[in-house]
């Protein structure tokens, strides 16, 4: 398991409409395509670095593609780039004001002290 690779994935699609998008629509696809293209650049680096040994587990790929950010929250993954990223993707599916962030909120409510180790 790989908190820091989760947590790339959310801040780098979350940067990038185009991905956004494509995580939305079709997040197996999208998945799949980022672990083997994008997972082993070196983060902000632009000079074709990369890295060859990180990859999702299969509990970090299945709670990506099925868009679950409580499984996400128990994997470690960081809870605000999760927020940030879902609500790129779905506030606008929502009519109310924060109803996408309330949501967000309740379906993580049931955690106590302390929380997942979000620690990368």
């Amino acid at each position: 398991m790989s908190k820091y690779l989760l947590n790339k994935f959310l801040y780098t699609v979350d940067r990038d409409p185009e991905l956004v998008e494509r995580y939305r629509d079709e997040p197996r696809e999208m998945v799949t395509w980022w672990e083997a293209e994008r997972a082993n650049s070196v983060l902000n680096c632009h000079t074709g670095e990369a890295s060859t040994w990180l990859r999702f587990d299969d509990a970090e790929r299945e709670a990506l593609i099925a868009h679950d950010h409580v499984r996400l929250f128990e994997l470690g993954a960081h809870p605000f780039l999760t927020l940030t990223l879902f609500i790129a993707m779905f506030e606008r599916d929502n009519t109310e004001p924060l109803e996408y962030q309330k949501a967000y909120g309740m379906r993580l409510a049931h955690f106590a002290l302390p929380y997942p180790d979000i620690a990368t």
